[in-house]
């Protein structure tokens, strides 16, 4: 089969591989689509992965062609078009005893720790498939993964605040890539009247004006900060009848994980407020003194989110997103730039390393629907 293999840091190619042998549990997936992740790109260019070769991508979606197992259950899924979840838990320790997969202290993951979708095929533990409706697409389900993080932070979020938000909150969300842009997309969805989108790029304004945010709760970042430093002897009274946003968030998120937007969120937060970090980040995390004072004197909640739910529970994260997908409450290509083939993928790949253009989401397309 054909694939793109990471060899070393900066060295990954098409080559033609042997396709997986399965062992028992398993199932071998046709990708049909298959969408490049922020995290892909340092994984490729700048750090590299646990092992090499390794095959890269995690944001999946495809056909079940092989079943390898004795199960009913399992075997129900051959022929099936699937979404996958990546993550790959042990079963043994003590968070996935209770239930929370994501956070398994002895997890495996596709595309990074082992082989992923950058490839015709992939094996994959019958386990991480979920069936998909009729109705979802594979370029939607192949943003499962993403879309999953997205609501993940945002029941996260609200779950930890002392009180339930009432939907006319004011809320910021600051950095507009994927998951910032689909925590957006998702907080309307829920209801949230009084969103704000904090980015830097004129492109990431349009899109939000597109998911619905009107244009005068678009705010650019350096513009933020300077109103900031500008006022900071003014009278609160004053500052929020010029710049209302200013008068402080009940709930933060924050989907850069760099220090100044980080500090950002806190410095935006209300008395009482919740700050979610989501962000992967990007180097050390610093507070200033002053910053980390309002931490303490806002009596802040601070929080932080990674990788979703995926329990096969109805009330999971992934079955929550696909039950959106159904009911056609959500539309993910709306953030799709680019797409490509197998053959073509790396140059979607050069596009988000090298800031060659603008661009939201990067698909792979490998076999129409």
């Amino acid at each position: 089969m054909k694939a793109l293999v990471l060899h070393a840091v900066n060295d990954i190619r098409l080559k033609d591989v042997k396709e997986p042998v399965l062992c028992k549990g398993q199932a071998l997936v046709k990708v049909h689509a298959c969408g490049i992740c922020g995290s892909d790109i340092p994984r490729i260019y700048v750090n590299g992965t646990y092992h090499f070769p390794t095959i890269p991508g995690h944001e999946f979606a495809g056909e079940v062609v092989e079943i390898y197992s004795d199960s009913d259950r399992d075997r129900e899924y051959l022929n099936k078009r699937v979404g996958i979840f990546p993550l790959i838990p042990c079963m043994e320790c003590t968070q996935c005893r209770m239930g929370h997969y994501e956070m398994c202290s002895n997890y495996d993951y596709l595309g990074s720790r082992c082989d992923g979708g950058f490839a015709e095929y992939v094996k994959v533990p019958t386990w991480n498939l979920i069936k998909l409706p009729d109705n979802v697409s594979y370029e939607d389900a192949a943003m499962l993964e993403p879309m999953s993080v997205a609501v993940h932070s945002i029941r996260k979020a609200i779950g930890a605040a002392d009180t339930t938000l009432d939907k006319s909150a004011k809320i910021a969300v600051i950095g507009l890539g994927t998951i910032g842009l689909l925590i957006t997309m998702f907080l309307r969805n829920m209801g949230y009247e009084n969103v704000y989108a904090i980015g830097n790029k004129d492109f990431q304004k349009e899109t939000v004006i597109k998911l619905g945010i009107k244009k005068e709760k678009y705010l650019d970042f350096r513009s933020v900060v300077d109103i900031l430093e500008a006022n900071g002897n003014t009278s609160k009274e004053k500052l929020n009848k010029s710049q209302p946003f200013l008068g402080g968030f009940d709930l933060v998120f924050e989907a850069v994980g760099k220090n100044d937007t980080i500090n950002l969120a806190i410095r935006l937060s209300a008395p009482l407020a919740a700050v979610c970090l989501v962000g992967n980040p990007a180097s050390d995390i610093s507070f200033d003194k002053n910053v980390y004072w309002m931490i303490l004197r806002k009596q802040l909640l601070v929080t932080g989110t990674w990788n979703s739910s995926f329990t096969h529970e109805e009330d999971d994260d992934w079955n929550y997103v696909i039950n959106q997908l159904a009911d056609a409450k959500i539309h993910p290509k709306e953030l799709i730039t680019h797409r490509f083939p197998l053959d073509k993928l790396c140059e979607g790949l050069d596009i988000m390393h090298y800031k060659k253009e603008n661009y939201i989401k990067v698909m792979g397309i490998f076999d129409e629907d």
